[in-house]
């Protein structure tokens, strides 16, 4: 007898598009079990939560219930037939895609999720009678889950936000009932206003849960798109708080009921919530400049890393989305076509560097909330720029009492989204089973599939729903290899490969998002697997952030004698020989699947190491170059002139480059984690005073990477490497186009020429195509006029002190 079981791909996301979806099984056309899998195609509709969905019902033969069955599901893309499931089994082993159920009975229903979009949180249900709210959420250990609301009051409704403890604040409150997978949801006919959704929006809300052990704690939605407050308050720890929402840390406030398919009409309101919408069909609607197109491959790039909350110098007490959008024009006159953003997912406090991260598809309200994050991201498209997302999957935010923490039960081996191995009594501390990777918090519970689903979804969401066009993912060698067990060290093996686990499936989901997705890790490992495909066992990135040239090139982060650490040894200002033949190694593997930078927020005055009786703090570009002289007269042009030539070296490599605000005006101020925002600069002033010849120099060095293909490529041939006359010289030739860079860190020029022999510079004719000496770069102007000629494989050229000069073949 035929038993009818309805399988479901739901996607929760609006704008995914995926092509020719099939529904594979290990069953036959019988209906029984089978090695050979039977395959159907399946039919795409509209789910209840307004997404594109796919469905097929299968008849299985009766003499099947009972046994466990497999099926997945696949789409045709550019690169052929590809898995729609991006979850593996939750198995440390096993890394192939597919589902398994076991056959109980008619009608049974079996639903994949490729995120969790719509699913948790407070999410819009499509209903005839008019759309309903329905919140959700995973908490398998709590015997009980309520949904509380809250309300806000007094002028611009700035009164409340917060619930107590002792339930102060508490307004209304639902049951919710919990289903076979430990997910609670609310019942619509349960719901005040009978849960109609234009009555939810923008209202506040939490859950209060009643955890396995019987105490009761107040939590708020890890899976909100809003956290409300924009101050750094902690009414719990401050009982002096106003009572307003605006001093309101965001981790600890009231999650908020958001529609995603609106976007604020107006940048900035002067109430909440705001009373002016726009559908995000129109708000998107003139989103690209045609003259101006976004990037979209890894080498076309050239970015900018940017940390929002240290913008605004001399504008505003803390940097803000708007003075992001303020700054593009300026962004755009300098030349990068992306910027890397520093976290902005919802974090403790602001004046922040933001890698302490609590609710990851909510962003930072106290710099600007979601709905100014659109107007970024669409500023930064009209102006043909990409923006690259830094997000935090290694550790949670310290105080995380009222986010991840202790979620539904007080036992730490229940400790439901943290990494714990065994039992407290294993330890001689209770705290002895958790994870450490070499970050600031414990590590994330990896093998629980729906933790792994909250950081893919967010991700998913800021793609499919903010347009973002890529990620940068914060130490990812803490998710594959730095695990430790904290009582005493040991490798957590377990740890490392569910981390492996989780970033696979985190690139898969996000490629079958959008497939031109560009994805980056900052990754210390050399692991090759960081950067192959996930179909040939890799972990899927385009390319991962290669430290290692920032310390050959620079290296004033570590006192490292394995390293040629060019401009701190440069600075010194004597003429000691430089080791370039290590950093041209360097340079030579950089080449594939490499972000490279000459500075990074890292090492722009966070990093630090011990000499003698001294701390030696790592700094800005312009002020390693002379070692923290004062920069002034010959100081600084010396300073400058080295700026440049390490600045060339990135930019003009074969790897993606990227620096950070401010390089390119010669910013000085160290910028630490801990006190940026008193170090904060104004770049715009500085690019029209003293720094407006390097920012020239940094227009120039760009353009002509961005329009010359060979400088885009990765195709490299270092001709030339003297350590005693500290020179570097290199070959890019592709697409018809043949460019030779001469880098010199002597503090004499070569004023009677330098020869280059190699057997790659074939007979012909050169032309000077950028000299960093040119006067209006603050150089002196030894220049290589006219034509130069290579013979015998070999040219001599015009070199001054500290720079470079790119030629290029006629």
């Amino acid at each position: 007898m035929p038993i009818p079981v309805h399988f479901e791909y739901r996607t929760g996301l609006r704008h995914i598009a995926l092509r020719d979806v099939r529904l594979a099984g290990s069953w036959d056309a019988a209906g029984h079990s089978s090695a050979q899998w039977s395959v159907v195609p399946m039919e795409a509709f509209i789910a209840d939560d307004g997404c594109p969905a796919f469905r097929a019902t299968v008849q299985l033969d009766d003499a099947v219930l009972g046994e466990t069955l497999r099926w997945s599901v696949t789409t045709t893309t550019e690169d052929g037939t590809v898995s729609a499931i991006a979850t593996e089994p939750n198995e440390a082993a096993a890394s192939d895609l597919h589902r398994a159920f076991v056959l109980r009975g008619p009608d049974q229903v079996e639903r994949y999720f490729l995120t969790h979009c719509r699913r948790f949180g407070a999410n819009r249900l499509i209903r005839s009678g008019g759309d309903v709210v329905q919140f959700s959420v995973w908490a398998p250990h709590a015997q009980k889950v309520e949904l509380v609301r809250a309300r806000l009051t007094g002028a611009d409704n700035d009164k409340g936000g917060y619930v107590f403890d002792d339930g102060r604040g508490v307004d209304t409150a639902t049951p919710m009932h919990r289903d076979a997978d430990g997910i609670w949801s609310t019942v619509v006919e349960e719901l005040p206003e009978g849960g109609a959704y234009d009555l939810y929006d923008h209202t506040l809300y939490m859950y209060r849960i009643t955890k396995d052990d019987g105490t009761v704690a107040y939590r708020t939605d890890l899976m909100s798109r809003c956290q409300i407050g924009s101050g750094n308050v902690d009414p719990a720890r401050d009982p002096s708080w106003c009572g307003c929402r605006r001093s309101l840390d965001g981790t600890k406030s009231c999650s908020v009921v958001v529609d995603p398919g609106r976007v604020t009409k107006l940048f900035e309101s002067t109430r909440f919530p705001e009373t002016e919408w726009d559908g995000e069909a129109d708000f998107w609607r003139d989103e690209h400049d045609p003259g101006r197109p976004v990037p979209r491959r890894l080498e076309d790039l050239v970015i900018n890393e940017l940390h929002v909350d240290g913008l605004g110098a001399g504008k505003s007490a803390r940097g803000t989305l708007k003075d992001a959008v303020a700054i593009l024009p300026y962004l755009a006159r300098l030349g990068v076509n992306a910027v890397e953003l520093m976290p902005l997912a919802e974090y403790e406090g602001w004046a922040s560097w933001g890698y302490g991260s609590s609710h990851y598809l909510a962003i930072e309200y106290a710099g600007g909330g979601r709905d100014q994050f659109k107007w970024f991201v669409r500023a930064c498209h009209r102006h043909g720029i990409a923006v690259i997302m830094d997000v935090v999957y290694n550790h949670f935010l310290a105080h995380a009492d009222r986010a991840e923490w202790a979620w539904d039960s007080n036992a730490p081996e229940r400790n439901l989204y943290y990494w714990y191995e065994g039992r407290p009594s294993d330890y001689p501390h209770a705290d002895g089973g958790y994870i450490d990777n070499q970050s600031t918090g414990w590590a994330p519970r990896f093998w629980e599939e729906n933790v792994r689903k909250l950081f893919i979804s967010s991700a998913a969401m800021l793609v499919d729903e903010f347009h973002v066009d890529g990620f940068r993912v914060d130490q990812t060698t803490s998710l594959h290899s730095y695990a430790v067990i904290h009582a005493d060290g040991r490798a957590a093996d377990h740890a490392r490969i569910f981390g492996s686990k989780f970033l696979r499936e985190w690139t898969r989901t996000l490629r079958l998002v959008r497939p031109d997705v560009i994805l980056i890790a900052e990754d210390h490992s050399g692991w090759p697997a960081v950067t192959q495909p996930t179909a040939a066992g890799g972990l899927g990135f385009d390319a991962a952030w290669y430290a290692e040239f920032y310390h050959q090139l620079v290296g004033d982060a570590t006192n490292d004698s394995a390293r040629a650490r060019l401009l701190k040894f440069a600075g010194y200002g004597d003429d000691r020989p430089l080791a370039m033949s290590w950093f041209a190694g360097t340079l030579a593997a950089s080449a594939w699947g490499r972000v490279v930078y000459h500075e990074s927020h890292d090492e722009a005055g966070n990093s630090s190491y011990r000499e003698g009786d001294r701390d030696i703090h790592s700094a800005r570009t312009i002020v390693t170059a002379v070692n923290d002289a004062p920069l002034v007269g010959d100081t600084r042009r010396f300073a400058e002139s080295r700026t440049r030539v390490v600045a060339a070296l990135a930019l003009l490599g074969p790897a993606t480059p990227m620096f950070f605000m401010g390089e390119e005006a010669g910013a000085r101020e160290p910028y630490r984690y801990d006190d940026f925002i008193f170090h904060r600069e104004n770049f715009e002033a500085l690019a029209e005073g003293e720094g407006a010849r390097l920012f020239r120099y940094y227009q120039a060095v760009i353009a002509l990477r961005l329009g010359v293909p060979a400088l885009r490529s990765r195709a490299l041939d270092i001709l030339h490497v003297h350590d005693a006359n500290r020179v570097l010289a290199f070959r890019r030739a592709a697409e018809g186009r043949d460019l030779v860079v001469i880098a010199s860190l002597n503090n004499q020029a070569f004023a009677a020429g330098y020869r280059i022999q190699h057997p790659a510079l074939a007979d012909g004719t050169w032309r000077e195509v950028l000299n960093s000496d040119a006067p209006e770069f603050g150089g002196t102007g030894l220049l290589n006029p006219g034509a130069i000629d290579s013979r015998q494989g070999g040219l001599t050229v015009l070199l001054a002190a500290n720079s470079v000069v790119v030629l290029e073949r006629l």
